[in-house]
This record gives C-alpha cells, sequence and structure tokens, in this order.
C-alpha cells in the first residue's frame, strides 16, 4: 500500500497554509485564480515528430531542478497510447508522483508524465494558478513531439494536494482531460471550468492529514450538484492510496 510518506518524500504532516488550503480553508491574502490562468495549450496527439522513446523512466530535460520525468510502459510504443499526467503531494517531487501509477502503468500500457511543482506544492493549493500551470503545459508539449498520444484517452492524477491540484486543473481543461482522478484531495481551486469529465475520488475514513469531513465529503456532492459524473469510493485506513483504488482508477482510464 502506497502511503503518504513513500509517496510524498516528506517527514510530517502538511503544515502552514499548505495544509489550510488543502483543507478548503482560504488562506488570507492569497489571491483568486485569475480568468484563465488555469488553462493549458498544449495537446498531445498522434503524430509525434521523432521516433518514441525506449521503455523505462527518463527526465524531460525541461528544468534545471525538479525537472519533469517521463515514463513509457514495459511494452514499449508501437501506436497512439493513453496519457495520464500524474501530480506529486506537498513536499514531493515528479518521482514521487510516478510512485503513483508506474506498476499500473507497465501493465496496462500507460504513458506517464510527472511534472514536479517549482516549490513545496502545487500553487493553486496556496496562492492561484502561475508557474505550474507553465510547467506542466511545457511538459505536455514536450510529450507531442515525441510519443504519439491518444487524444482520447489523456487524464489527469493526483494525490494529497496533487489530488487538488487535478481536480482543479482538470476540471479547468476538461476538453484535454477526458478523466480526473483524485486520491485524497482536500478541495478543488477556484477556476474556470470546461468540459464535463469524468471523476473518480478516493479517500480513508480516517484520514487525520486531510480529514474526508472537511474535504471529499463536501467536494464529491458539490460537483455532483454542478452535473460532473463522479465515482466515489470511500474506504478504511489513512492518508494512503490503496492498491484497490489506484486499480479502479486505472480500470476507469481505459488503460
Amino acid at each position: 500500500m502506497l502511503t503518504r510518506r513513500g509517496l510524498l518524500l516528506a517527514t510530517g504532516r502538511v503544515a502552514g497554509a499548505a495544509l489550510l488550503a488543502g483543507c478548503g480553508i482560504q488562506v488570507p491574502g492569497a489571491p483568486p485564480a485569475a480568468g484563465d490562468a488555469a488553462t493549458l495549450t498544449a495537446r498531445p496527439g498522434a503524430a509525434p515528430g521523432a521516433p518514441p522513446p525506449p521503455p523505462g523512466t527518463r527526465p524531460l530535460g525541461l528544468e534545471q531542478t525538479r525537472d519533469a520525468l517521463l515514463h513509457v510502459p514495459a511494452a514499449g510504443v508501437t501506436g497512439p497510447v493513453p496519457l495520464v499526467v500524474v501530480l506529486h503531494g506537498a513536499g514531493g517531487d515528479a518521482e514521487s508522483g510516478l510512485a503513483l501509477l508506474r506498476p499500473l502503468a507497465d501493465e496496462r500500457g500507460l504513458l506517464l508524465l510527472a511534472p514536479a511543482s517549482r516549490e513545496s506544492t502545487w500553487d493553486a493549493v496556496v496562492r492561484g494558478y502561475g508557474p505550474d500551470v507553465a510547467g506542466v503545459d511545457r511538459a505536455l508539449a514536450a510529450v507531442s513531439g515525441t510519443v504519439p498520444v491518444d487524444a482520447a484517452r489523456v487524464a489527469v492524477a493526483g494525490f494529497s494536494d496533487g489530488a487538488s491540484y487535478a481536480l482543479g486543473l482538470g476540471l479547468a481543461n476538461g476538453e484535454l482531460f477526458r478523466r480526473v482522478v483524485a486520491f485524497s484531495p482536500g478541495f478543488v481551486p477556484p477556476g474556470p471550468r470546461t468540459g464535463r469529465p469524468p471523476v473518480f475520488v478516493s479517500h480513508g475514513t480516517a484520514d487525520e492529514v486531510l480529514p474526508i469531513d472537511r474535504t471529499s465529503r463536501e467536494v464529491v456532492p458539490e460537483l455532483r450538484d454542478d452535473g460532473y459524473d463522479v465515482t466515489y469510493r470511500e474506504f478504511d485506513g489513512g492518508h494512503v492510496v490503496p492498491p484497490e483504488a489506484a486499480r479502479e482508477a486505472v480500470d476507469r482510464l481505459g488503460g
């Protein structure tokens, strides 16, 4: 079972402003998301400009520190493949984002793209959309030039703060992301919304980091009231991603 420690490479709970925002509490002085600041412009497609890379994980070479990682499934790429953008939690990096789904990606032939936040967590979790959106966009553009992607099977997934960010980006870019997966989210960052991508949410009833009553049990009804098709799974456990939740999420990605 993947734990928050293993995924985030952190030694304790989220603290300070990140925790307040993660629990859906407005941080004093935090500017709201503005206009189309959450909008991504890159569109991976089926016709890359170069031969696809071999199986395995490699950095994209976009950043000097905290670079994005691309994981090509073990079977390699012979045609357009499903793509999942995986987002780490607070204190994590691209590698901890990959850890969410990498074993299942090799099993199901999923391409994983793991960006890293510029700071300790994602911008919209504590202030508003900005440099992290640009980083995700650059990573998507880099993938579009190297790997053929099935545009009908592009998804975004995340854990903890990464789950909150996945909800924000996913709902703002519903014409790009055809599925949104949120493992133990805190809230939905405010921003524009396009499309109506189906959403998968899981959360532990004993979660002491992002307590379920203040997070998913509020987020899920609000999404459903807004017309989203939400699959919601509660489980007995804490701030973790159970294997069964990860597998069901991947099943729903069509991988």
